[in-house]
C-alpha cells in the first residue's frame, strides 16, 4: 500500500502539480499567460526547487523512447503532408459525394482511419480547412462538419498506440505490442466510430440539406485546389485578364504583345537548349515522382515493421531518417515543422507528474477507489471509466494516464494477466473518448477550433458550449457502447 510522504513534500508537491494543471487546462489565465509548455517546465522546476524530486531524478522520469517516437512521427508526417497524402484523403472525401450526409459519413470514416495510423493532431490540423470548403461549397453549415472532424480523430486515434500521445505512453508502459494494442481496441473503435456518425445525423439532419455543386467540387479537387475557390477563381480579374490574354495570344500565334525581351526568367530560358531545358523538368519531375513513392513505401514498412513488433521509437526514427537522407536536400525546412513546443511540454510534464506520484498522494487515493474499481466487475468497470472521464477533462488525458496506469494495471494483477491487459486498453479507450466531452478535452478539438477560426476563408467559431452540447451525450454513449467490446479479440 502507497504511503504519504512527509507533509510539507506533500503540500508542496501539490502546489507544484496545481500550477501544471492550471496552465494546462486554463493557458490564458489572466494572471499568469505563460501556455502550456512554459506551465510544464514551471511545474518541473517547482518539483526540483521544493525538493520533491531530485534532478537526477527528475531526468530519469523524463521517457525518451516516447520523445523519439513523437519527433520521428512528426517528422514522417511532413513527408507524408508533402507527398499529398493528404490532398488524396480530402479527395476522397470530394469524390462523387451524394449530399450532405453522405459528405458528413465520409468525413468520419476517413478521418477515424486516417486518425490511427497519422494521429488525431495532424489529420485535424491538414484537414480542416478543407472540410469548411466542402461545406461552404454545397451550402451546408460548418458546425456538424467540423465535430464530426475532431471526434472521430478522437475515436479513430484511439485504436493503434501512435494515434495519440497517451496511447504512446500506454502502449511503452504496458509492454503492449502493436497488433495486441489494435486488436484489443478495434472492434470499440469502429462501433463508436458507427454510433458516433448515427448521432451527428440524427441531431443535424434537417441542417445537412444543401446545394450541391459537384462539377465544380470535382473540378477543384482534380485540381488540387480547395472546392470553394473555383468561384472566386472564375470571377477574378486576374482570370479574366489571363483568359483575353489567352485569346490574343492565339491571334497573334501564340505570343503576347507585351515585349518579353525583358523578361530575365524569359532571357535564361531562351540561352538554354531546348533539349537541355526538356531533360531538366523531366529530372525534376522524377525526382519528385520518386521521393513520393517512397515516402509512402517507407511508411507502409515502418507499419509492418510496428505489426512485427520491433522497437516502436527507433522504427520511427529509421524511417524518418531514410526520408530524409534520400531527399538530399537540407532538411532544416522539414525539421523546422516539428512542434517542438509538444516536445518541451512532455518533458516537464514526466517531470512533474513524477514528482507528484513521489508525495504519495495519488497513490492514496486510489488505494481509497480501488476496491471499488475492479476490471472484472461490471460496477467495478463502470466506476474506473467515470474516474478515468473526469480526470481526463480536469488533469487532460496524457496527465491522467501517467498518473492512474501503473495504479491500474497493479490492481488488475491481483486477478489475473489477461486483466492486466484490458485494465491497459480500458484507460486508453476511455481517455481517449474522453476527449469528446468538451473543447478543452484533447488537442485535436483545440486544433480544428483555432484552424477553423483563422481560415481565410469560410471562417467558423465553434464555441464551448456548441461542442458540449453533442460532445457530452455522444462522449458518454461511445464510451459505453465500446467498453464491452475491448479485449474482444485476442491476438
Amino acid at each position: 500500500m502507497t504511503q504519504l510522504a512527509p507533509l510539507p513534500k506533500v503540500v508542496m508537491g501539490s502546489l507544484a502539480f496545481g500550477v501544471f494543471w492550471m496552465l494546462a487546462v486554463f493557458p490564458s489565465v489572466p494572471f499568469l499567460p505563460i501556455g502550456r509548455t512554459a506551465g510544464a517546465l514551471l511545474g518541473a522546476v517547482l518539483m526540483i526547487v521544493f525538493h520533491v524530486i531530485s534532478a537526477d531524478d527528475a531526468y530519469a522520469s523524463i521517457d525518451l523512447p516516447i520523445l523519439g517516437l513523437l519527433f520521428a512521427t512528426m517528422v514522417v508526417g511532413g513527408y507524408l503532408k508533402g507527398a499529398g497524402m493528404f490532398k488524396h484523403l480530402g479527395k476522397l472525401l470530394a469524390w462523387r459525394s451524394q449530399g450532405g450526409r453522405d459528405l458528413l459519413c465520409r468525413v468520419c470514416v476517413v478521418t477515424a482511419l486516417a486518425s490511427a495510423l497519422f494521429t488525431n493532431d495532424t489529420c485535424c490540423v491538414v484537414l480542416t480547412e478543407f472540410v469548411l470548403e466542402l461545406a461552404a461549397e454545397r451550402n451546408l453549415p460548418a458546425k456538424p462538419f467540423l465535430l464530426a472532424l475532431a471526434t472521430s480523430a478522437n475515436i479513430g486515434s484511439s485504436a493503434t498506440p501512435i494515434g495519440n500521445p497517451q496511447n504512446l505512453v500506454i502502449a511503452f508502459n504496458s509492454k503492449i505490442t502493436f497488433l495486441q494494442f489494435f486488436f484489443g481496441i478495434l472492434p470499440a473503435m469502429l462501433a463508436g466510430m458507427a454510433v458516433n456518425t448515427v448521432m451527428l445525423l440524427c441531431m443535424y439532419w434537417k441542417d445537412l440539406e444543401g446545394a450541391d455543386d459537384a462539377g465544380k467540387e470535382m473540378e477543384a479537387v482534380e485540381e488540387g485546389r480547395s472546392p470553394g475557390s473555383v468561384l472566386s477563381l472564375k470571377n477574378s480579374p486576374t482570370a479574366t485578364a489571363a483568359a483575353h490574354g489567352g485569346r490574343l495570344r492565339q491571334r497573334h500565334g501564340g505570343h503576347d504583345d507585351a515585349d518579353d525581351d525583358d523578361d530575365p526568367d524569359s532571357m535564361m530560358s531562351e540561352n538554354i537548349p531546348t533539349k537541355h531545358r526538356w531533360f531538366m523538368q523531366c529530372s525534376e519531375h522524377r525526382r519528385k515522382l520518386f521521393l513520393k513513392s517512397f515516402a509512402y513505401v517507407v511508411t507502409v514498412g515502418m507499419l509492418v515493421a510496428y505489426m512485427l513488433g520491433l522497437n516502436m521509437s527507433w522504427t520511427a526514427i529509421t524511417t524518418a531518417i531514410a526520408l530524409v537522407v534520400v531527399d538530399f536536400r537540407d532538411a532544416e525546412p522539414c525539421l523546422d515543422k516539428v512542434s517542438y513546443s509538444l516536445l518541451v511540454f512532455f518533458s516537464g510534464m514526466f517531470v512533474t507528474v513524477s514528482g507528484f506520484n513521489k508525495t504519495g498522494l495519488p497513490g492514496a487515493i486510489w488505494n481509497f477507489m480501488a476496491p471499488y474499481a475492479k476490471v472484472n466487475h461490471v460496477s467495478g468497470v463502470t466506476v474506473l471509466s467515470l474516474i478515468i472521464l473526469l480526470l481526463s477533462n480536469l488533469a487532460s488525458n496524457v496527465p491522467t494516464v501517467l498518473l492512474m496506469g501503473d495504479e491500474v494495471a497493479a490492481s488488475a494483477a491481483t486477478i489475473s494477466a489477461s486483466a492486466v491487459t484490458r485494465s491497459w486498453l480500458l484507460l486508453a479507450w476511455v481517455s481517449t473518448v474522453a476527449g469528446n466531452l468538451s473543447l478543452l478535452g484533447s488537442a485535436a478539438n483545440l486544433i480544428v477550433c483555432e484552424q477553423a477560426l483563422r481560415a481565410p476563408r469560410n471562417a467558423h467559431d465553434l464555441s464551448f458550449w456548441s461542442h458540449v452540447v453533442f460532445g457530452v451525450p455522444s462522449t458518454l454513449v461511445v464510451t459505453a457502447i465500446g467498453i464491452p467490446l475491448i479485449g474482444k479479440i485476442a491476438f
